[in-house]
This record gives structure tokens, C-alpha cells and sequence, in this order.
């Protein structure tokens, strides 16, 4: 969930980008991440960060110790965070930017002469019409949030431990094709669509009481 408001934070500074060739520049260099394979984007994070990457070379070679957040259990949950926003936060923006686009720009027009300034207009304008799509897109990431990413705890579970790096997925993985517990691993993932399906139906209930039509609303 640390993750979500980022895109809504990009596509608002792209979309103020006036020069149309840049825009495309930036969002082209923003999205591209989302095409890596997670092993590519592990490794890239080694080569940085890890304890014989660039950041680490730079300190030693200045007196100071080596940094390896890559394999520090304490700072897993910022290490995994920064991993999705930096690969899928620039794919999510795409949505965000679309919203934009259909807001009218006469509403910014009069408001600018009304002498509303930028974070006014921000606001009053950009965020209420950003705020249906918002929401649906909460409701659909709250009945995702189980789904935290087989493959990117998989690879790094040996750098950290298990304590760290376990999730539902891995669990189930472990329980299933590797100890053969087809049945404890089954009833894990049968939960794991229940949880997810409640949180829908509660998060859209809530989005009805607060004026939203969310994914679906009931017709009278």
C-alpha cells in the first residue's frame, strides 16, 4: 500500500510537463522498468546496493564501511517497497494520466482567472477528478494485497531468511511442491481468495458510503 500513491504523484508532475517531447521522454524512462524481469531488477539493486555494489565501493574507498541493505532482514519490507514503486510505479501512472486527460480544462482556466493558484486548482480540480478512479483502483489493490509478488520474495528469501522474506505465496510454494502437503498448501490458497474477496466487498461498501460507485454498485 506504500506504493500506491506514487503513481498518482507522477502522472500530476508529468502531466505539468508543457513540452510534449519531453513529457513522452519521461514517461517512456518511467515506464520502461515494468518490462524487466524481477531478476534483472534484483540484480540491478545488487549492483547498487548490495555488499560489494557501487554504494559500497564509494564508502570504503573513503574510509567508511560497506553498506548491504540486500541482505539485511531489518530493512526488507523498505528494500521490497522500493523495488515495486521503482519497477511498476511508472505502468500504474499510465491510469492516472488518462484520468487527467479527461478533465476539462476549462475548470482550470476559470479557476486561474478566479486568482485560484496551482496547489488550489490541485485541489479543488485535479484530485476530485481523479478521486473515481482513485478509488476503484484502492478497492481492486486492497483485494490484491495478498498477492505481494511470488517471485521477488522467492529469489531474495536465501539473502535474508525466511523469518524476513516469508509471504502466503512462498508459504504455499514451500508447503505444496516442496514438502508435498498438497492439501495444507490448497486450503492456505482457498483463505488467501476469501480474504482477498472480503476485502473487496467491504472496501466497495465503503465506497458507496462515501458517494463512490466503486467496482459495482447494486441497482434499486
Amino acid at each position: 500500500m506504500f506504493y500506491f500513491p506514487v503513481p498518482i504523484a507522477l502522472a500530476i508532475l508529468l502531466d505539468s510537463v508543457l513540452s510534449p517531447r519531453i513529457r513522452m521522454l519521461l514517461q517512456t524512462v518511467v515506464y520502461m522498468p515494468h518490462f524487466f524481469s524481477w531478476v534483472l531488477v534484483i540484480t540491478l539493486f545488487q549492483q547498487i546496493i548490495g555488499g560489494a555494489g557501487l554504494i559500497s565501493q564509494v564508502l570504503r574507498q573513503h574510509g567508511y564501511d560497506g553498506l548491504d541493505i540486500m541482505t539485511n532482514p531489518d530493512t526488507f519490507l523498505l528494500l521490497v517497497t522500493a523495488e515495486v514503486v521503482w519497477k511498476d510505479a511508472g505502468w500504474g501512472m499510465i491510469v492516472f494520466l488518462a484520468a487527467l486527460a479527461a478533465i476539462n480544462p476549462n475548470l482550470y482556466e476559470a479557476a486561474a482567472v478566479d486568482g485560484a493558484n496551482r496547489w488550489r486548482r490541485l485541489w479543488h480540480i485535479t484530485l476530485p477528478g481523479l478521486r473515481p478512479v482513485i478509488v476503484l483502483l484502492l478497492i481492486l489493490r486492497l483485494g490484491d494485497a495478498l498477492n505481494v509478488g511470488f517471485e521477488q520474495f522467492f529469489l531474495q528469501r536465501d539473502a535474508v531468511g525466511q523469518q524476513a522474506a516469508e509471504v502466503l505465496d512462498t508459504f504455499i510454494y514451500w508447503q505444496t511442491l516442496a514438502v508435498g502437503e498438497w492439501s495444507y498448501g490448497a486450503a492456505a490458497g482457498l483463505v488467501k481468495g476469501v480474504v482477498g474477496l472480503a476485502l473487496i466487498l467491504v472496501a466497495n461498501k465503503v465506497a458507496h458510503m462515501m458517494g463512490e460507485n466503486g467496482i459495482y454498485r447494486r441497482t434499486s
